[in-house]
């Protein structure tokens, strides 16, 4: 399997090197040459399989440079938690995705590619700088995902003050190879910082670099298993599926736009965004214009220009007409979002975080608009005990946080505050992971 640059198809590298590299020389996101669909038999045996069993059989076709045995054994210390899927009434499920070490989805990723790069740097001599923008979530999980990892040091870059404060405490609060840098700026500024970093021939000569961002390639392939697994959870039903995917980076639907290219049978996925609506408004006008980032309650979907817009893009020849034929969008207000949460525990005693409320307020508008016998998953990617300090206080209340957050909260916060001028930060990082 060969992967090539979103700049420019004729570029293409192996697996092994797209995730070293992390983004393309010329500044494109990798994608695989070919995603030819899986094999109907697998499809329909998706409901006598675990989930680790689907992750194996679909790892395979990506992931090459790894023999069976070992990749099996990656795929179970990786996946060591479920993905429940909860019924709220016969037509809309949620699918819970914080059950990992960090209580976010990030854990798939993040996990999944510290032990893609730890079995392929086991033979190199030189050190792994890891570099990763985070809005949240992405920072903690990738950071747990590496830590005491041996020649491989974690530079994480968060918003000053635009993360909650348990996200940063489980950012900020890990030593040996973790090093937090607090931006001040944007998660876009922190985004375009590591992606200049790439770029840069002095940090090149000096470090070996790699992602952990979702524009990594092995990052984002994991995010495609759980929509395999959710399927083969309604799949007795025998009813269309639709999916509503809490966006930011875009990452997440990304990756069920490659389940449904491997053949899972998809209606269509809603893009649920705040107001950050970057997407929705290329969906209704064909512009693409990105935009500075505005701050939500919904605090990792803050973003104003979406790194996976190009894999999408590429998966779909550029043509917005083809886009909107699997792909709709909807922008949720945090008003919105704080009376679905509401809504929410008030018929349901569900317990939902801001981002998974966008995703079931966007079901809620699609619904209204496509009445239809088909059956909603909606995806809840965080923990809501992340976010009691913004969940309205009739909810809040009734949170319990679990133990490995309240250990987080009790520990020093340690972060290297700079700007997002690039030459500071890259003096920054020259001087600590030195």
């Amino acid at each position: 399997m060969q992967y090539y640059s979103t700049n420019n198809h004729n570029h293409q590298v192996s697996f092994k090197q797209a995730v070293f590299d992390g983004i393309a020389p010329d500044g494109g996101l990798y994608l695989p040459t070919e995603i030819k669909p899986l094999n109907s038999s697998f499809i329909r045996s998706l409901f006598q399989r675990s989930f680790t069993e689907i992750s194996y059989e679909i790892a395979r076709v990506f992931v090459d440079y790894i023999n069976d045995n070992d990749l099996q054994t990656i795929i179970e210390k990786t996946f060591t938690f479920d993905t429940p899927l909860v019924p709220l009434s016969e037509n809309v499920s949620i699918l819970e995705l914080f059950h990992g070490p960090t209580l976010a989805f990030k854990d798939f990723g993040a996990r999944f590619l510290a032990n893609i790069l730890d079995y392929f740097n086991k033979d190199e001599n030189s050190e792994i700088i890891i570099l990763v923008a985070t809005s949240g979530d992405t920072g903690s999980a990738v950071a747990h995902g590496f830590y005491g990892s041996d020649r491989i040091k974690v530079a994480l870059l968060y918003p000053s003050g635009k993360v909650s404060k348990i996200q940063e405490q489980q950012l900020t609060t890990l030593d040996k190879n973790i090093y937090a840098f607090e931006i001040r700026g944007t998660f876009d500024d922190c985004q375009k910082l590591v992606k200049r970093a790439f770029l840069d021939t002095d940090l090149k000569n000096k470090f070996r670099l790699s992602s952990a961002n979702s524009i990594n390639i092995a990052r984002l392939l994991p995010q495609s298993f759980y929509y395999f697994n959710a399927f083969a959870k309604v799949k007795e039903q025998g009813k269309p599926l639709v999916f509503s995917v809490p966006c930011g980076n875009f990452g997440n639907i990304t990756g069920g736009l490659l389940a449904n290219r491997l053949g899972l049978p998809v209606k269509k996925f809603i893009a649920a965004v705040n107001c950050n609506q970057v997407f929705c408004n290329y969906l209704q006008t064909g512009v693409y214009e990105p935009k500075t980032a505005i701050q939500t309650i919904s605090n990792a979907m803050d973003v104003g220009n979406p790194s996976n817009f190009a894999r999408i893009n590429a998966l779909f020849g550029g043509d917005r007409e083809k886009i909107l034929k699997k792909v709709c969008s909807y922008s949720i207000t945090d008003r919105e979002t704080r009376a679905v949460i509401e809504e929410l525990y008030d018929k349901n005693k569900y317990l939902i975080d801001p981002h998974g409320a966008v995703g079931y307020s966007a079901y809620k508008k699609y619904s209204a608009e496509r009445p239809s016998d088909y059956h909603t998953i909606v995806l809840e990617t965080a923990h809501p005990a992340k976010f009691q300090d913004v969940l309205p206080e009739s909810v809040s209340k009734n949170i319990i946080i679990p133990g490995r957050l309240q250990e987080a909260l009790e520990k020093q916060k340690k972060s290297i505050l700079v700007s997002n001028d690039f030459k500071e930060f890259k003096s920054e990082l020259l001087y600590r992971l030195k």
